[in-house]
């Protein structure tokens, strides 16, 4: 089933039974513009907490907080109009305990307008996803490399290496049974991520992952080039916006050092009368 042409708002449920059909698209998004542009194309948009390395450039994403997600799930929502809004809880915001967890979920599903939270973990997640979807709040897990645990896992490496497998699988199943709606799974071998999907009654979402997964996942600056200097291998550059608009830039800079702008074709020659639109 194609997300092109489709109006009909899609749920946590329709998700979750897409399970095993037609791949998942789903990309970030950060801004209301990008919304516009990816809603009709993609099943899930996520406002993940990656924002805070894309749009405000920190270092990780610890340093993001709420109201950075609730602000920018704002944003995102007001350019969607099919896709489904998932927004990720911030790091120190869920850790705490299931009830803290929900204060701030609803707060976010609330204020951003979201109708499923992210959260990073597995089987020391469960009680807290179950706690969560317990008191009407989606949750879309999120296993393998966890980017708000980098410093636990000793930098962005592959996850689920040998022996380290069973615990991966582990986290799949805990977050299954927790109530999880999908799972994303990031950067781990492509023999796991497809031995998980098949285990597994909730849709995979892969990220560096596998083909075999039920959907797949980028950041969408990522995937539009936006940058040069961060090229991961799981990601596939359709474009490359960041040369193009640098390059669009340095010509305006030699335009305007050479009054070549603002040209006549770009200013008012009169003074527009009362009432006129200049």
């Amino acid at each position: 089933m194609s997300a092109v042409g489709d109006t009909k708002a899609i749920t946590p449920p329709d998700i979750r039974f897409r399970k095993g059909q037609a791949p998942l698209v789903c990309l970030t998004a950060y801004t209301a513009p990008i919304a516009k542009l990816v809603d009709r194309h993609c099943d899930i948009v996520l406002v993940g907490d990656s924002v805070g390395m894309v749009l405000h450039g920190l270092s990780s994403t610890l340093g993001v907080t709420l109201d950075m997600m609730i602000m920018h799930g704002q944003a995102v929502r007001r350019g969607l109009k099919r896709a489904l809004l998932v927004v990720d809880l911030p790091f120190g915001s869920y850790e705490e305990g299931p009830e803290q967890a929900f204060r701030n979920a609803a707060r976010l599903m609330g204020e951003a307008g979201c109708a499923a939270v992210k959260i990073e973990g597995g089987e020391n997640m469960a009680a807290t996803i179950r706690f969560l979807t317990a008191r009407g709040v989606p949750v879309m897990a999120h296993i393998g490399l966890t980017p708000q645990a980098v410093n636990t896992l000793g930098g962005y490496r592959l996850q689920g290496r040998g022996d380290d497998a069973d615990r991966i699988r582990r986290d799949a199943a805990s977050v299954t049974d927790a109530g999880a709606f999908s799972v994303v799974l990031e950067k781990v071998p492509e023999p796991l991520a497809r031995r998980i999907t098949a285990e597994i009654a909730i849709p995979t979402i892969g990220i560096g992952a596998s083909p075999a997964c039920d959907g797949q996942i980028l950041v969408v600056d990522d995937l539009l080039g936006m940058f040069t200097d961060f090229r991961p291998k799981f990601v596939k550059r359709y474009a490359e916006l960041g040369a193009g608009a640098e390059a669009a830039i340095a010509a305006y800079a030699a335009d305007v050092r050479e009054r070549r702008f603002p040209s006549a074709e770009h200013v008012y020659a009169t003074a527009s009368k009362a009432g006129e639109v200049a």
